[in-house]
C-alpha cells in the first residue's frame, strides 16, 4: 500500500527538475539534508523543507536552488582557483565576487529567478546577523561591497531590509574602486576575465599584499586551508610537481638552511596525502628509525595544549542541535524497519540471558509471598524467604567508538548515527550501559599545533601535529532521552575533519578501565587507516598506521576489554583480529548486531586485573 504523496515531496521533485534545468545538466543529484546548502561537483545540498510549508520556506528553498543550478551553469572552479589570492580577506572578497556574478547572470535573464534570490539573499542576511549591523563600525566591508556589486551587476536595488548596510559604505566603495567595479559589467560573462578585474579592486581596497605574486598560481597554493581535499584526482594530476616541491624542501631542511616563507609554504602542502609521503621515499628526509616507528613507546605528540575533550552538546547551540536531531529522525523513518528488526532480534537476545533466577528457602532475603500465610500463622518459621541470584550478564557496558573523519561524510556517517541510536535504545531496555563517542580533528592540516611548531623553528620529528577533537554524544550514565539529540551532531556541516584512530581508541580504552562494570566491549566504527596530512608530511609514511597497531595489539593482550571493529568499505581484518568489513554502509546495522550477538552468546571472560 503506498502513502499518499506529501506536499514536502512534491515541492522537493520540483525544486530537483528546476535546479537540473538551471544547472543545464540532466545528472545533477539534489540532496536534501540538514546542512546549510552546497554545490560539489555534479551534486547540489539543499536544507530539507518541513512538513508544512510556508510562502517563507518555499521561496528561501528556491533561492538557494536556483543559486545551485546557477552555480553549476555558469561558474568553474579551474578558473576560479587560477586567480584566487592567499590571503584571508581577499579570498572572502574574490569568493563573494564570484557568487555575485553567477547569481546576477540568473536575475538579469529571469524576473523569476530574481525574486527567489532576492528572498535568498534576505534570508542568509538575517543568519549573518544584518539587523544588529546599525553603525558602519559594526558592519563589515564586505558585507556592504558585495550588495554595492549586487546593484552594479543586476542594476536591482538593495531589498529595504539590508539597505542601511549597503549605504554605509557605498561613497568609500565607489571612490577607491568605482572604476574597475564598472569594468565588472562588460566581463560578467567571461569568469576569467571577471576574476582578473576582481584582483583590481581588491588592489583598490587597500588588500595588495594579499593577492600574492603570481596571479595564475596553482590552484593548490590558493586554496582555502580550512577546505578539505574533496578527493584525488586533482591532487593525483599534481603529484610530480608536490613530489618535487617536497624534496627540495628536504634538501634544504638536511643542509640546514632557514627555509623561505614561501618554503614553508611547500613543505605544508607538498604533502596531501598518504601516498606522497610514501613514493617520496627514494629521497628521503633523514630520519631516526626508532623514533619514527609510530610504535605506541616511541610515538610523539608534539602539543596537547590544542586538544579537547568536549560534550556534543557544546559544540552546537540547542536550536541547531534540534534541527540536526529532527533530520537524523527522518532518516531514521527509513532505517527504522530494517535496523529495528535486528534490535529486536538483539534484545530477544538479550532478554533471554536475562531471564530472572531466585533461590527459595532461604533463611534471609525478599519476603517469599508464596510462604506469607505460613508467616501469618507461624511468625518463627524458617525458610520463608528468597533472593534473586545474581546476572553476570547486566554488568556489562558497551562503547561504540566512531570515526568523525571527513572520508565518513554523507551516507556512511548519517547510517552510523542512526545505528547507535538505535543500540543505545536497544541496550538500554535491556540494563546495558551504552556510551557514544567520535573523534576527529578541530582543523585540517594541522591547526594551532601545526602553527606552534612552525613558530617554535620547526623542530625535527615532532610527532603528531594536528589538534585532537574527542567528542562525548553520549556517556555512559546518561539516559538515551537526554543525550539522543546530541547525534544530531554528527549531521553538521564542517564537524568531519581528519582522524587519529590510534590515540582515540587510546582515549576510549581508558574511560571503559575506569568504569566499574565487569564485562566491557568496545566497538570501533571506522572507514578507513588514520590519515593526517599535518603529522604524515613530517613522520614517516606509517607513522599513525603503526601506532594504531600498538595500540590494539596491547588492549588485545591485556584482554580487559573486548575490542571489535567494524570496518565500512576498508578491511580491518588486518589491524583488529575480531572485526568484519561490509562494502556498504546500509550493511552497518547488521554487522553492529550481530557482532555484539555473538558476544553475548558467548561466556564472558573474567576480568583481568589493570
Amino acid at each position: 500500500m503506498t502513502q499518499k504523496t506529501t506536499q514536502a515531496e512534491v515541492f522537493k521533485r520540483a525544486i530537483s527538475h528546476s535546479t537540473r534545468a538551471l544547472a543545464r545538466e540532466e545528472n545533477v543529484e539534489v540532496n536534501f539534508t540538514a546542512n546549510e546548502p552546497s554545490v560539489s561537483g555534479h551534486s547540489v545540498n539543499l536544507p530539507q523543507p518541513a512538513r508544512v510549508l510556508t510562502i517563507d520556506e518555499v521561496s528561501k528553498i528556491r533561492g538557494q536552488s536556483d543559486f545551485a543550478g546557477l552555480k553549476l551553469a555558469h561558474h568553474e572552479d579551474i578558473k576560479h582557483f587560477q586567480n584566487r589570492p592567499i590571503g584571508p580577506n581577499a579570498q572572502a572578497i574574490y569568493d563573494m565576487a564570484e557568487d555575485v556574478r553567477v547569481a546576477a547572470l540568473g536575475a538579469n535573464a529571469m524576473p523569476g529567478v530574481a525574486i527567489n534570490l532576492d528572498a535568498n539573499l534576505i534570508e542568509s542576511a538575517i543568519k549573518r546577523g544584518y539587523q544588529r549591523m546599525m553603525t558602519k563600525d559594526t558592519t563589515p566591508m564586505i558585507e556592504g561591497l558585495s550588495l554595492v556589486l549586487r546593484e552594479k551587476l543586476t542594476g536591482r536595488e538593495t531589498p529595504a531590509p539590508l539597505k542601511h548596510v549597503a549605504d554605509f559604505w557605498r561613497a568609500e566603495i565607489i571612490a577607491k574602486a568605482g572604476t574597475d567595479i564598472s569594468h565588472l559589467i562588460n566581463a560578467i560573462h567571461e569568469q576569467g576575465d571577471f576574476a582578473k578585474i576582481t584582483r583590481d579592486i581588491i588592489r583598490d581596497l587597500e588588500l595588495g599584499d594579499e593577492l600574492g605574486d603570481d596571479e595564475n598560481q596553482d590552484p593548490s597554493e590558493n586554496e582555502n586551508q580550512e577546505a578539505p581535499p574533496e578527493g584525488g584526482d586533482d591532487q593525483d594530476s599534481q603529484e610530480e610537481q608536490e613530489e618535487t616541491k617536497e624534496q627540495q624542501t628536504e634538501t634544504e631542511q638536511t643542509e640546514g638552511d632557514e627555509q623561505s616563507e614561501s618554503g614553508q609554504e611547500v613543505d605544508y602542502d607538498g604533502s596531501d596525502s598518504e601516498d606522497d609521503d610514501i613514493e617520496a621515499s627514494s629521497n628521503p628526509m633523514p630520519q631516526n628509525p626508532q623514533s619514527q616507528s609510530g610504535k605506541a613507546s616511541d610515538y610523539k605528540i608534539y602539543t596537547r595544549q590544542f586538544d579537547e575533550i568536549i560534550g556534543a552538546e557544546e559544540l552546537c547551540d540547542a536550536v541547531e542541535l534540534d534541527r540536526l536531531r529532527m533530520y537524523l529522525d527522518q532518516q531514521l523513518e527509513r532505517l527504522q524497519g530494517a535496523v529495528g528488526r535486528l534490535a529486536n532480534r538483539l534484545q530477544r537476545k538479550l532478554l533471554a540471558q536475562q531471564n530472572r533466577s531466585w533461590s527459595f528457602d532461604l533463611e534471609e532475603g525478599m519476603l517469599d509471598a508464596a510462604k506469607l500465610s505460613r508467616v501469618v500463622t507461624d511468625p518463627m518459621s524458617p525458610l520463608s524467604f528468597k533472593q534473586e541470584s545474581d546476572i553476570e550478564f547486566r554488568d556489562t557496558i558497551v562503547t561504540i567508538l566512531v570515526d568523525n573523519s571527513g572520508s565518513m561524510r554523507g551516507r556512511p556517517i548519517m547510517i552510523a548515527a542512526t545505528c547507535g541510536d538505535i543500540l543505545a535504545r536497544t541496550l538500554e531496555r535491556c540494563a546495558v550501559k551504552t556510551e557514544i563517542l567520535g573523534f576527529t580533528t578541530k582543523a585540517w592540516k594541522g591547526g594551532q599545533s601545526r602553527e606552534k611548531w612552525m613558530a617554535d623553528g620547526k623542530p625535527a620529528q615532532p610527532g603528531r601535529l594536528n589538534d585532537l577533537r574527542h567528542i562525548i554524544y553520549k556517556s555512559a550514565d546518561a539516559p538515551w532521552r537526554r543525550a539522543k539529540r546530541n547525534l544530531g551532531l554528527m549531521m553538521r556541516e564542517g564537524l568531519l575533519k581528519e582522524n587519529i584512530d590510534g590515540e582515540a581508541l587510546e582515549w576510549a580504552y581508558a574511560r571503559l578501565l575506569a568504569r566499574a562494570e565487569q564485562r566491557r566491549i568496545l566497538m570501533v566504527i571506522s572507514d578507513g587507516a588514520p590519515v593526517d596530512d599535518s603529522t604524515l608530511s613530517v613522520n614517516s609514511g606509517p607513522y599513525l598506521e603503526n601506532h594504531l597497531k600498538d595500540i590494539i595489539g596491547d588492549i588485545e593482550k591485556k584482554g580487559n576489554v573486548e575490542l571489535i571493529a567494524i570496518g565500512i568499505g576498508h578491511d580491518v581484518t588486518r589491524y583488529y583480529k575480531r572485526a568484519v568489513t561490509i562494502n556498504d554502509a546500509e550493511q552497518l546495522g547488521g554487522a553492529m548486531v550481530d557482532q555484539l550477538a555473538e558476544l553475548f552468546d558467548e561466556k564472558p571472560r573474567p576480568n583481568k586485573k589493570k
